[in-house]
């Protein structure tokens, strides 16, 4: 079992950074691939960034590519999202996923989520 808490959420204005955090309980973290969905309104969760276990593997939605960085601190059993260069279309919730692969994060745990909103 692991338990996942997103925070680091909030307003920003068009242009501006972020970078949101995702710690996870449980001592196996290291062992997980994670990743980072988002959800706005009226639409469907959708793929930002994932990264291995190990972090030696990371991939991204197009959509966020030469923006967004993902990492992980494994003895800190955290994740990161830098966020950079935000446009309203990045406003949603952000969403931090678990997985024992990065095929199968969508089916693994999933935190509560993080509002990010981005202000034109």
């Amino acid at each position: 079992q692991v338990q996942l808490v997103e925070s680091g959420g909030r307003l920003v204005q068009a242009g501006g950074s972020l970078r949101l955090s995702c710690t996870a309980s449980g001592r196996t973290f290291s062992r997980y691939a994670m990743g980072w969905f988002r959800q706005a309104p009226g639409k469907e969760r959708e793929f930002v960034a994932a990264i291995s276990w190990g972090g030696g593997t990371t991939d991204y939605a197009d959509s966020v590519k030469g923006r967004f960085t993902i990492s992980r601190e494994n003895a800190k059993n955290t994740v990161y999202l830098q966020m950079n260069s935000l446009v309203p279309e990045d406003t949603a919730v952000y969403y931090c996923a678990a997985g024992t692969n990065l095929a199968t994060l969508r089916s693994g745990y999933w935190g509560q989520g993080t509002q990010v909103t981005v202000s034109s």
